[in-house]
Parts: C-alpha cells; sequence; structure tokens
C-alpha cells in the first residue's frame, strides 16, 4: 500500500516534558523526527530493531554496550548505526533534533509501551 505524508500534517507526541516525536511507519520500517532539551537521558536499553540516527542540531552522546564501555559523540549531519540488540544510552548536549529509522518498527512505539521514555 503507498501512503504519501506530510511531516507537517503528522501529529506530534509530547513523550514527556523534554521529548517530542513525529512518526511514520510501514510494513517493515520506521522513521521518527524527535526534538529533545538539552540534558534529557534516554536510559540503557536494548531492542531486536536495527536503528540508524542522524542529528540535525545539537550533539547525542551515546554509551554502548551492556557497562557502557564505548562512548560515541553524533553531532549535525552525522550518524550512527546502531545494530540490533546492543544495549545502548544518550545524553543530549544542546538542544537536540534528530531523525531516527529503525527496521522492523518499533512495535513498542506503535502500542505505547515504551516506558522507559515516559519517566
Amino acid at each position: 500500500m503507498i501512503s504519501k505524508n506530510n511531516w507537517d500534517e503528522v501529529v506530534e507526541e509530547q513523550v514527556n516534558p523534554s521529548m517530542k516525536r513525529k512518526i511514520i511507519y510501514g510494513e517493515k520500517i520506521m522513521i521518527a523526527k524527535m526534538k529533545f532539551k538539552d540534558g534529557f537521558v534516554v536510559p540503557l536499553h536494548s531492542h531486536e530493531n536495527e536503528q540508524i540516527t542522524e542529528v540535525q542540531k545539537g550533539t547525542i552522546r551515546f554509551w554502548f554496550g551492556a557497562n557502557e564501555e564505548q562512548q560515541l559523540d553524533i553531532n549535525p549531519g552525522e550518524s550512527v548505526v546502531i545494530p540490533p540488540h546492543l544495549p545502548h544510552k544518550a545524553l543530549m548536549i544542546g538542544d537536540v533534533e534528530e531523525t531516527d529509522t529503525w527496521a522492523p518498527p518499533r512495535q513498542d512505539w506503535i502500542d505505547g509501551t515504551d516506558d522507559y521514555l515516559k519517566k
């Protein structure tokens, strides 16, 4: 099925006081445009989905691994590919605007069970 979308018409969800997102997804892929306030931390988590994160504004500092042993900063114009099941955590440095793409779609985001973000 073909679906035409306009980001200006996609409903923006206020996930928590420091995070907003817009989501478009199909059967096998999901894309989200997100805005974060400075200092917001995405807690350590993992998922079955391969993830690509591209930063448009601000910096995202990632930690990877169960013990957060690898650190990587992603700046505007840069992206990172995160393999499935790899534990990762993120800190927003400055107000951040970024786009995430997942395959397959994040079912927890679709059905609203992504409680780790809603605290």
